[in-house]
């Protein structure tokens, strides 16, 4: 359920127009390339008011980050792990996530049916996830009924079962995902990138879900070992957003999981990835995907850690490059030259350096003139972008932050985010300035530094009896094939 924005922030009547003229721009745009030039100024961004956060403590030490939101009669619980499929074993690639994925399945004295229909009784959400970096069991509920709910969220935290049924049939809706991924040409282009700047021995190197042979290899005692070692109170943090009072719920939450205490034996250690190459010139992989109407196109290098010091400047400068309909990179080969329906680019930010990519499906036809405006925007980034681009790279940014605390479990992720990354209190109370100060000699300095089409990887997925020969022609650096099974690894264990 959404909460009222106008609850937690202050937007002047001159914020709401700007919003309104940010819509109208995008709208605009899909009729006709824009005259940067001529646009108008956007006016400054929304302040943005946060509720404090509130630090408690159960009984056996289990942190607890509360925020009190009165405005609906809901409340988010999330339970937040700082261990995640970056920290999967060696072997045992898509643990992590196969693991959360059981949570759910049959815990505490219920089956997996039985849980759900006493989940759907209370009119609550629960579900269970795993990212790089962290794993999460969460909760949402109409607040009269949490009291009923913790305890289920407490069996699935701390007393999963792991029925073999479910182990089989979750593993074999997964395999069969790995097969169907092998024809989406998006899906391949992007493994095969991830592939290509990490390897096979880095856990970044291959997808979260695992391999087909990881897959297979794991068992339930696989599964209840590495529970015990990664889901564990002192690697945890509850976090509560909703219309409670810090004390009453600080009990509630005492009862379900303050006698929570870690299982025996050594917890799961952040894994230390093997060194990554270094890349000092360019090069192009080539995936054949016969008959394929589009080309799938990934460009990209290892990018950045979400602790680093131009995480600002950064978002400033992908907003420019490929982070907003606007951008550069769809307006060239989306509006101006019509080979794709949408092109960006994105830093994907974790606990240790993931990738930088720019990507689009183009006209099969038009890969390698599309590989041509490709490079050409990335090139033209490193040169000073000018002030009125400039401004308005900022205020679309800081403009759609404040919309992102618009509810409970918008607040609760953020909270998450903060937690996992080490984050201080206030930080978010300081993007809207932070954003707003980048200068236009941060965005020349970071786009010089991380964006660097001369030692990038270039990825196409695509039909190579119709692509290969015009990509070979552009003299991009040395082409080489990637099969299916070195992309996904073998179909079959």
């Amino acid at each position: 359920m959404r909460m009222p924005l106008a609850a937690r922030l202050t937007l002047p009547a001159r914020c709401v127009t700007a919003t309104l003229l940010l819509f109208t721009l995008t709208v605009s745009v899909a009729a006709a390339p824009p005259d940067r030039s001529a646009l108008p100024p956007l006016g400054p961004p929304p302040s943005l008011t946060l509720p404090a956060v509130q630090h408690r403590t159960l009984s056996n030490g289990l942190p607890v980050l509360v925020v009190e939101q009165h405005e609906v009669p809901v409340v988010q619980v999330s339970l937040v792990v700082t261990r995640g499929s970056a920290d999967d074993p060696v072997g045992k690639y898509g643990i992590a996530s196969l693991t959360t994925s059981l949570l759910t399945e049959g815990a505490g004295t219920r089956s997996s049916l039985e849980l759900a229909d006493a989940v759907d009784g209370l009119g609550a959400d629960l579900s269970a996830s795993a990212s790089s970096d962290a794993l999460a069991v969460r909760l949402h509920v109409p607040v009269r009924q949490l009291e009923a709910a913790l305890p289920l969220m407490a069996d699935v935290a701390l007393r999963p079962t792991f029925p073999q049924a479910e182990l089989d049939r979750v593993r074999q809706q997964r395999l069969t995902s790995l097969l169907q991924a092998r024809d989406d040409a998006a899906t391949v282009a992007s493994l095969a990138l991830a592939r290509t700047l990490y390897g096979p021995s880095h856990r970044f190197g291959t997808a979260a879900m695992g391999t087909a042979a990881s897959l297979t290899a794991i068992t339930g005692d696989d599964l209840r070992a590495y529970y015990a070692a990664a889901i564990r109170p002192d690697r945890s943090t509850l976090i509560v957003v909703g219309d409670v009072s810090v004390d009453q719920v600080v009990a509630t939450l005492d009862r379900a999981f303050g006698r929570w205490v870690a299982a025996p034996g050594r917890p799961l250690p952040a894994v230390t990835p093997p060194p990554l190459r270094t890349r000092t010139s360019r090069s192009v992989v080539l995936v054949d995907m016969p008959g394929a109407p589009q080309s799938q196109v990934r460009i990209g290098r290892v990018g950045v850690a979400r602790g680093t010091a131009d995480y600002f400047p950064l978002q400033i400068m992908n907003t420019v490059l490929g982070g907003s309909f606007s951008s550069r990179l769809n307006m060239n080969l989306r509006e101006v030259h019509g080979y794709s329906y949408g092109a960006g680019s994105s830093f994907d930010y974790r606990r240790l350096a993931g990738p930088f990519t720019a990507s689009a499906g183009v006209q099969t036809d038009k890969t390698a003139p599309a590989l041509t405006e490709f490079l050409k925007e990335l090139t033209a980034i490193a040169r000073p972008v000018p002030d009125d681009e400039l401004a308005r790279a900022r205020h679309y940014v800081a403009l759609r932050f404040p919309g992102s605390f618009e509810t409970t479990g918008d607040i609760a992720r953020h909270l998450e985010e903060a937690v996992v990354y080490a984050l201080p209190d206030d930080y978010f109370s300081t993007v809207v300035p932070r954003l707003e100060a980048v200068s236009q000699a941060d965005v020349q300095r970071v786009a010089a530094q991380y964006v660097t089409p001369q030692t990038m990887v270039v990825v196409v997925a695509g039909d190579r009896a119709v692509i290969e020969p015009g990509i070979r022609a552009l003299g991009l650096g040395p082409v080489s094939l990637m099969t299916l099974d070195e992309v996904f690894g073998p179909a079959r264990p």
